[in-house]
């Protein structure tokens, strides 16, 4: 398997959650109410799955590799970009979380909600298209088979330590103190 496999794999998984979204955006208008708890549960995926998890891989790994590759300025442009987008990913998920706590505290419209929704729905197709259909395939060819092999290592051990620093995370919020973390490999 290559490198880029489990990358597009998420990236399926990510398009299914954007057609949860998309739904919603219809409930929304015909209910004039949110699904609280979808919110949230999209939250933690889009921060959890798609960010720290399918991004840190991309980041911490891919990118961080390719850093230390004579790359063709056209993948330098790409590269930079997609480091852009995901950060842009990021401040669309905390708007979201800003608009459905201003919506629960009664000054929010569901209008902010389905805008946030919205520009979900519309920036992570063309995003993983960009990543699916311009970069991940050439960017294969700066790496050797021995380093595309470790790669995939390093993103299986990535994925073997998301869960611990999830519950890790979690516990640190409910006693508002920092717990001990397993050591990364």
């Amino acid at each position: 398997m290559k490198p880029i496999g489990p990358l597009m794999w998420e990236h399926r998984l990510i398009e299914k959650m954007v057609q949860l979204l998309k739904s919603e955006i219809g409930r929304i208008g015909e209910r004039n109410a949110v699904n609280i708890l979808l919110i949230n549960q999209a939250v933690d995926f889009f921060r959890m799955y798609a960010d720290r998890t399918h991004h840190g891989k991309e980041e911490d790994i891919l990118f961080r590799d390719l850093a230390k590759k004579s790359l063709s300025e056209a993948h330098g442009r790409i590269m930079n970009d997609l480091i852009e987008e995901h950060r842009q990913a990021r401040k669309m998920v905390t708007k979201l979380v800003d608009s459905k706590n201003a919506y629960l505290e009664g000054g929010d419209s569901l209008a902010s909600i389905s805008d946030c929704l919205r520009d979900l729905v519309e920036f992570y197709p063309k995003h993983i298209e960009k990543e699916d259909k311009q970069f991940f395939f050439p960017c294969l060819d700066y790496f050797s088979k021995d380093e595309q092999d470790a790669m995939l290592r390093e993103f299986q051990e990535f994925d073997r330590q998301m869960i611990h620093e999830k519950y890790t995370r979690l516990v640190e919020e409910f006693l508002g103190q920092t717990v001990a973390r397993p050591p990364r490999k």
